[in-house]
């Protein structure tokens, strides 16, 4: 195997699961310059389809998306998966209702919108290392 295919296989994989094109293009550029390799779902069923494909490292996942919602993608992913994925929820929602039910079913680390980029880059790469 040669040294640029070791890399591309070592390379971590992302999933964005987000319904706002802008914050996925921003997510992706940030996560891609720290060499992360990204994939994206616009919407809750398409990111549960993406995680039983392509099996991510970790899942980004926004709250509130059409078709289904993080927290039922997030409900999905728990009772389904034999190894748990990590997972960091986004969110605008400022209830703390929200934070503590998305606690209860195992949530990785959860982040309210806007935050800083360092924030979760911070997170991905604390999550990635364990």
């Amino acid at each position: 195997m040669s040294e640029d295919t070791t890399k591309e296989t070592d390379r971590k994989r992302i999933l964005l699961v987000d319904d706002d094109a802008e914050i996925v293009e921003t997510l992706r550029y940030a996560l891609e310059a720290r060499g992360y390799e990204t994939l994206v779902a616009r919407d809750g069923n398409q990111g549960l389809a993406l995680v039983e494909r392509e099996d991510p490292d970790l899942v980004i996942l926004d709250m509130m998306m059409p078709k289904r919602s993080g927290f039922l993608v997030l409900e999905k992913l728990r009772q389904t998966r034999p190894v748990p994925i990590r997972v960091i929820m986004v969110t605008a929602n400022e209830g703390s209702r929200h934070k503590a039910y998305a606690e209860m079913l195992g949530v990785d680390d959860y982040i309210r919108k806007p935050f800083p980029m360092d924030r979760l880059l911070d997170s991905v790469a604390n999550l990635l290392d364990q």
